[in-house]
């Protein structure tokens, strides 16, 4: 009797503890999207932010650097993505009123003053990460920041000239600019690279790594096999082909990478 009695209730206890897991674990994001506007020296900027509004409480967060081409659908696409991870993402827009480049010629001459002037980048990165913190779900103690291509190249000089951020990461992002310094770097780094990247040579890697290893500082750097410069784009063969430069997607070193960075950030992160 005793025994017939128990199952029962053991049964109907497992399934509510069943269900009120898989409610709490498989709840669906609802992501938020909103342009946030700031200023630099008069000039009007246009960030894109995305965060998962049916988490509470404040979140890390991370700041999204685009390619030369400046704020588009893929960059956009990338801070959603880290929305449903659990992030506060913030699209930067590096140019101005979100202006987007129509081809190389006009992405080379909106990156060239950035190329020229590393300081010059990192306080636009920065005038980001300010606006950032007033979103009312960042917890601001807890702030990185990726980029790809010139964005990689931005985020990489921006840790290096100090800026106040956990970690960045740079996927398939040029590696020359700032020098190494230890006074300065306060981020971890992680350098996602294609090793087939024509771009990036083997001189700009081993100068990259001379001068982080000079200085002992805390990063990785991973080269994914036959992935090229633009290698997480999923269009980038596509444009690879429109404006014959040598680029094209590898989705094995794009999903390689990105798991990459969710580790990285899970490690940076955790209190």
């Amino acid at each position: 009797m005793k025994t017939s009695l128990i199952r029962p209730i053991a049964f109907v206890t497992l399934a509510v503890t069943m269900l009120s897991f898989m409610n709490k674990e498989n709840i669906s994001p609802r992501i938020k999207e909103e342009v946030v506007t700031y200023s630099v020296n008069g000039k009007i900027f246009k960030g894109f932010v995305a965060f998962d509004e049916s988490k509470t409480g404040k979140r890390s967060a991370i700041l999204v650097v685009p390619e030369w081409w400046g704020l588009n659908d893929y960059t956009k696409s990338r801070a959603r993505q880290l929305a449903s991870l659990g992030y506060v993402a913030m699209a930067v827009d590096m140019f101005g009123d979100g202006k987007i480049a129509a081809n190389p010629q006009e992405a080379q001459e909106l990156t060239k003053p950035y190329y020229m002037d590393p300081h010059l980048a990192k306080t636009m990165l920065e005038a980001a990460l300010v606006k950032l913190k007033t979103i009312p779900v960042t917890d601001a103690s807890n702030i990185g920041a990726i980029g790809y291509c010139f964005g990689g190249n931005v985020v990489l000089n921006a840790a290096k000239l100090g800026a106040d951020l956990k970690g960045v990461v740079s996927f398939h992002g040029g590696l020359g600019g700032a020098p190494a310094d230890k006074k300065l770097l306060k981020a971890k780094i992680l350098v996602c690279h294609g090793s087939s990247d024509k771009f990036v040579t083997e001189q700009n890697v081993f100068d990259f790594k001379h001068a982080m290893d000079s200085i002992g500082a805390d990063y990785n750097f991973k080269a994914y096999a036959n992935a090229t410069h633009a290698f997480t784009n999923p269009d980038a063969t596509k444009i690879g082909k429109q404006f014959n430069m040598p680029i094209e997607y590898n989705e094995a070193a794009d999903k390689a990478s990105w798991n990459d960075m969710k580790a990285f950030f899970e490690k940076i992160f955790k209190k």
